[in-house]
């Protein structure tokens, strides 16, 4: 074999390998959203909620103040709140908390929610078994929902060293942005000057 055909084939490696390597590293870069997420819904990483498939195990008499926050972001005209501004609750205990939502404008809107809690340490403890906000919403002219959290506080909060022993309150909080729609809906008695614009 000659050293000429030797360098080609040299050559054909390393281009197969580079190759091989910027492909890899674009399906990393696509990757990498879906696999942080994941990473902070199992973990609660950043204060993002967990989310639980079962209720907790175990009931402990500690008590926790968990407060509501509801935000809803410019460019979706919803009115947001949770019907009460906090409730005690156990470590392990569920607990089932609503909020109101209502679509002000005269079109078919849809809304999905962000959600954290803080402080950021209890995210791992703060585990939701339904949520509205899992889902995407969409709301009629006018229409009002009363929306579910189920949730519990995990009783593992107790033993962690960080703040297992000193935390006495952890906020949920939500914020609404304007989800895409396929398309919006005309408004029944409403003449086509007055129709929402698509």
């Amino acid at each position: 074999m000659s050293a000429s055909q030797d360098k080609n084939r040299s050559m054909k490696r390393t281009a197969i390998a580079c190759g091989a390597l910027v492909f890899g590293m674009v399906g990393a870069a696509y990757a990498a959203v879906p696999l942080y997420e994941l990473f902070c819904k199992m973990t609660g990483f950043g204060g993002t909620p967990r989310v639980a498939e079962a209720q907790a195990d175990r009931q402990l008499d500690r008590t926790i103040n968990v407060r509501f926050d509801a935000n809803v972001a410019p460019g979706l005209d919803w009115s947001f709140a949770p019907e009460q501004g906090s409730v005690d609750v156990k470590l392990g205990e569920t607990k089932t908390v609503f909020y109101k939502l209502k679509n002000r404008s005269n079109r078919e809107l849809a809304g999905m929610a962000t959600y954290n809690v803080q402080p950021d340490l209890a995210g791992n403890a703060f585990a939701k078994l339904q949520c509205f906000c899992f889902n995407e919403m969409v709301l009629k002219p006018g229409e009002t929902v009363d929306v579910p959290v189920v949730f519990f506080v995990d009783p593992s909060l107790a033993d962690q060293k960080d703040i297992g022993k000193t935390i006495s309150a952890i906020t949920l909080s939500y914020t609404f942005f304007p989800a895409k729609q396929k398309a919006q809906k005309p408004v029944a008695g409403l003449n086509a000057q007055e129709q929402p614009k698509l």
